[in-house]
């Protein structure tokens, strides 16, 4: 029993006793038989249940060494003029909800050196006049959220003597203690072991990770997929999908009566590969790269009327296109395509007028299976990827492309994909065979920094979603690993598999936000898209 409510007591039951010499006898059937009663105060100890028939203008009331095992809801309705009640040396321990529902003039609660693990987070409800409240040298771990929600006249409160777990759930408590308007006694660590014996005053909430993210399974589109890109037209979110064995483009919108995904328009596009949208005002292009018939233009001059092929792409250089990418160059939008043939070559199209021709032809003969437009030292660059040789890295001078430099130690990388965090840019390079890499910009070169093993890649994405920089690895022979990048670090670290239901043989991912709702794309290449909902967690509630 704290110091303080020792005293406090003994105040009490002296001036109970105090007054006119005559002795006081409360009402029969008042006083139980293991209480001790005066005027205003009872103490009660050993009893095997919880006390009930004291007079209901009782001021004080003490329970010591009794046989209740938690105190549930109302436990108190009979003695609503209590202003002061103490347990000490008890066995229960739980607090229910709503216990001292009724105590609205109670200031002293004194609930210390009894066996309690577990507090609800509305026990301490309806007390609005506390003052002093001592849970001082219990078995608590942690509090729960909003446990002093509505105690607004508290000047003293005393958690010492805990064994208190410092993780994420006692985050909202090293907020709150700044906060508030009482002297806070809130104790030491019991762990983890590298906070053992720390106070709690003295950690920093910002050191405190208690964010997370989950991805669980929200819809399937029926078809296979080999690419999926999203993109915004008159201020709608849009996805469009590149589906080669039904040979077409389908683009979906979101329903809001049926809270799903919908078909909003397809165009017939024959063994596509990829489908690259382009916005320009209430124009709306897409490049449709085609393994046989040749690639196409589409296009939609304005809201309400349909896409419709305007322009064949490059067909003599473009002969077996595996990948396409949009960048803009001198204030131009112009797309890339990979082309992965020996007799084509990868094209770089610009806009010219009402088309996208051929403003340069690169990397001939080496069969190349991926582009990717970045950014670096404030000039726009270009990275190949290609079968026959290490990925190339081209930068944009005089009007064209010219090679700088390739990437060491990436032999056999079958793409590339870059994001940017802290200022650097990073690197993620997908290998079907051995281990897929993660590299990061020096200045002049990339340098490996991270190998995640990786068997049957074809795929290795990363996406910003909300604050969180994830990267997803796709396995043709495994579940689908989602990584997530720890800033302190600087490495990617696993987040967690993709699936139920499983992806077969995924080939690129897209996100996209929808009704203050997100959601990850999954193309799938033997089996459908699959679309997952993006949860974001606190761990401190």
């Amino acid at each position: 029993m704290g110091g303080a409510g020792i005293l406090l007591l003994l105040l009490l039951l002296l001036l109970a006793e105090a007054g006119a010499g005559v002795a006081w006898r409360p009402p029969k059937g008042k006083c139980p038989l293991s209480c001790s009663c005066s005027k205003d105060s009872a103490l009660c100890e050993g009893s095997p249940d919880l006390p009930e028939s004291f007079s209901p203008t009782l001021l004080s009331l003490s329970l010591v060494r009794t046989g209740v095992t938690q105190l549930k809801a109302g436990s108190f309705l009979r003695v609503p003029s209590l202003h002061l009640l103490l347990f000490t040396s008890n066995y229960f321990s739980v607090i229910e909800d709503d216990a001292f529902a009724g105590l609205s003039h109670l200031q002293y609660l004194f609930i210390e050196d009894n066996e309690i693990g577990s507090i609800s987070k509305n026990a301490l409800r309806g007390l609005r006049s506390l003052t002093h409240l001592s849970l001082a040298n219990n078995h608590l771990e942690t509090l729960p959220r909003f446990l002093f929600r509505g105690l607004e006249t508290l000047t003293h409160v005393d958690l010492r003597g805990n064994q208190f777990q410092c993780d994420c759930r006692v985050l909202w408590l090293l907020q709150w203690m700044p906060t508030v308007n009482a002297s806070v006694g809130a104790g030491a660590c019991a762990g983890p072991a590298a906070l053992a014996h720390m106070q709690l005053r003295h950690l920093d909430p910002k050191t405190f990770k208690c964010r997370a993210i989950e991805l669980s399974w929200f819809q399937t589109v029926g078809e296979s997929a080999l690419g999926v890109e999203s993109f915004s037209y008159q201020g709608e979110p849009h996805i469009i999908l590149a589906q080669p064995f039904t040979g077409r483009c389908l683009i979906l919108t979101w329903d809001y009566s049926l809270q799903r995904f919908r078909p909003e328009e397809e165009l017939p596009a024959p063994s596509v590969v990829s489908c690259k949208p382009l916005v320009l005002g209430l124009r709306l292009f897409v490049l449709a790269a085609r393994l046989w018939g040749g690639s196409q233009l589409w296009s939609r001059p304005s809201p309400g009327l349909r896409l419709a092929p305007t322009q064949a792409l490059a067909p003599r250089r473009l002969l077996r296109p595996n990948d396409a990418e949009l960048l803009w160059l001198e204030g131009q939008p112009c797309f890339v395509v990979a082309d992965a043939s020996k007799a084509g070559s990868t094209t770089l199209l610009c806009r010219d007028g009402p088309g996208f021709y051929p403003r340069q032809s690169l990397h001939a003969w080496h069969r190349d299976t991926d582009a990717e437009a970045l950014e670096l030292d404030g000039r726009p660059h270009l990275l190949l990827a290609s079968a026959s040789q290490r990925p190339v890295l081209f930068h944009w001078s005089g009007g064209h492309f010219e090679r700088r430099t390739d990437i060491p130690e990436a032999e056999d990388v079958y793409a590339t994909r870059h994001f940017r965090a802290g200022g650097d840019v990073f690197l993620c390079l997908t290998r079907y065979i051995g281990d897929s890499m993660v590299m990061r910009w020096d200045g002049s070169m990339f340098r490996l920094l991270q190998q995640l093993p990786s068997r049957g890649a074809h795929v290795f994405q990363p996406l910003l979603i909300a604050r969180d920089q994830l990267a997803i690895l796709g396995s043709d022979f495994a579940f689908s690993q989602v990584f997530r990048l720890e800033p302190d670090k600087g490495l990617l670290e696993p987040l967690q598999e993709l699936g139920p239901p499983a992806l077969v043989a995924p080939r690129a991912f897209a996100h996209i936000t929808m009704a203050s709702r997100r959601f990850l794309f999954a193309a799938c290449f033997k089996g459908p898209t699959q679309i997952y909902q993006v949860h974001e967690l606190d761990l401190s509630a």
